[in-house]
């Protein structure tokens, strides 16, 4: 497959979209002229998400990529989940429409960085959160989501030292559950760092029946006041299964997509950011966006990923995203006892 002749040096096919095109048609007529599998996270665009085959958080993707009979995955993501698929599907054509949909996260810890703490602790194992490049991965003994950190954490022994990287706010919240004093990298996400306690506290006063969703990527300050404290999957179940009829959710804003879905009879309230820390989070993103008037808390990085952008991928086949075998042969060893430690514990 030769590289696309629209294709942009800063990540993306850029060709023009034909006038008149039905994008959902096509693209659904193209995956399966192609076998390809559209995977998308719940904090990707409700467009997105629609089209998707597969939606869910970064666990279920791993797993749904890792079964998956299709001969191209489209993941409609951040760039380390669409490397987790390549670790997992080395065989298979795994593409991402934006190579610029980073994530704080893994920017946050660079492998070298990494390598070198866990170098000054030879007797601790390594546990790294998803939220890693490939490279970080491979320094890593088992790999985590907020979805099974917890469980992770405690199927090691209690004497044995643990360090969590690079998430220090998921990583305190494990610690204060488990009692645990794991070593923490300091990282954090800049979705779930720029919440506002003020504005929190306002929404509780005016929604006093209301639950507090949060998810555990948050300050402990913001995860304090939460009803409930868990992974986007876990906050989405919740949300459906509750009796509540209100909820304020302190977690990226895609999700609300799907809990509108699933419960359309509840009400769904974004707790805002920090404004001034919303600002500084679209320049770390780079995307010259000027923050929205509204109470979103929006992942930049995220909605980099376009219905247009999509339809280019998929019909160039591009931007590949690759791993090196020397990289991947290591990586694979801690997202596959991810993998079987979360069927084991029916997560």
């Amino acid at each position: 497959m030769q590289i696309p002749t629209s294709w942009n040096e800063k990540g993306y096919v850029c060709e023009p979209i034909p006038e008149g095109i039905d994008l959902p048609s096509e693209i659904r007529r193209l995956a399966k002229e192609k076998n390809a599998v559209i995977l998308a996270h719940y904090y990707t665009d409700g467009a997105l998400q629609d089209l998707a085959d597969f939606v869910g958080d970064s666990l279920a993707l791993a797993q749904q990529a890792a079964k998956t009979q299709a001969d191209i995955i489209v993941m409609c993501g951040v760039h380390f989940m669409a490397e987790t698929c390549k670790i997992l599907c080395p065989e298979k054509r795994v593409v991402c429409p934006d190579l610029r949909a980073t994530c704080s996260l893994a920017e946050s810890c660079p492998a070298d960085r990494f390598a070198a703490f866990v170098r000054q602790h030879p007797d601790h194992k390594v546990i790294s959160y998803v939220n890693t490049t490939a490279a970080t991965k491979a320094w890593t003994d088992i790999v985590v989501t907020s979805t099974n950190a917890r469980q992770i954490v405690e199927s090691f022994p209690k004497e044995q030292p643990l360090i969590f990287g690079p998430d220090r706010n998921l990583g305190a919240y494990i610690n204060s559950v488990t009692g645990r004093q794991m070593l923490l990298w300091d990282g954090a996400c800049h979705v779930h760092e720029r919440f506002s306690v003020e504005k929190l506290i306002a929404l509780r006063q005016q929604y006093p029946d209301a639950e507090v969703l949060v998810h555990p990527e948050c300050k402990k300050v913001i995860a304090d006041m939460a009803d409930v404290v868990g992974s986007t999957a876990a906050l989405l179940k919740h949300a459906v299964e509750s009796p509540a009829q209100t909820f304020l959710v302190v977690t990226e804003s895609g999700i609300l997509h799907k809990m509108r879905q699933k419960a359309p009879e509840k009400t769904f309230i974004p707790v805002p950011p920090d404004d001034s820390l919303e600002s500084e989070a679209c320049a770390i993103a780079g995307t010259g966006q000027t923050p929205k008037c509204c109470a979103c808390n929006e992942c930049h990085y995220m909605r980099l990923i376009t219905l247009e952008k999509l339809y280019n991928s998929l019909r160039h086949e591009w931007p590949l995203v690759e791993v090196a075998e020397e990289v991947r042969a290591k990586a694979i060893r801690p997202i596959q006892r991810m993998l079987e430690i979360s069927q084991r514990l029916g997560l």
